[in-house]
């Protein structure tokens, strides 16, 4: 087994692990939780088998699902994130993505902040519908999409910022 499927595993298990443990018992003023399980899907290698990929989002939303009874919108929401990933990253890093020489931890930090951005507020948009599944909410969705998607957005950073690597 090499070092890079050892490390996705592990990211696999430690991120639902957290999301489980920790994740899911936060909740701000009601409606704001961070759901850092999407690193796994935002940080998997590029360069990897779509198909395989889709599955494991799929697996690692049906996980959260079924911890927290959530009747399948996280299994939703990831497949959906994992999908049009190659559009975010296409967006996010340009070139670097068309070439295929990107590497995470080495790609400017705006760049970084945009795609982890979008991922995150796509996912919740779809995340948050999907839950409420009511137009006439529309303001909650977007509410709890926005400061979800904010804190989210914050953890991810500040994890991926962490636990990288330097590669300068």
């Amino acid at each position: 087994m090499n070092k890079e499927l050892s490390s996705n595993i592990v990211r696999f298990f430690v991120l639902i692990l957290i999301q489980v443990l920790i994740g899911n018992h936060i909740n701000f003023l009601g409606y704001v939780n961070p759901y850092i399980y999407i690193l796994f899907v935002t940080l998997f290698p590029v360069k990897n088998n779509r198909a395989l990929f889709l599955f494991l989002s799929f697996l690692l939303g049906l996980t959260i699902d079924l911890f927290t009874d959530s009747g399948g919108v996280h299994a939703a929401s990831c497949v959906f994130i994992a999908y049009v990933r190659p559009v975010i990253l296409k967006f996010s890093f340009g070139m670097q993505y068309e070439h295929q020489t990107m590497r995470f931890n080495a790609v400017e930090f705006g760049s970084k902040l945009t795609y982890i951005a979008l991922i995150t507020l796509i996912h919740h948009l779809i995340l948050f519908y999907l839950e409420i599944f009511s137009i006439s909410k529309i303001i909650l969705i977007l509410q709890k999409t926005l400061f979800s998607g904010i804190f989210t957005i914050l953890l991810c950073v500040l994890i991926t910022i962490i636990f990288s690597r330097n590669t300068k």
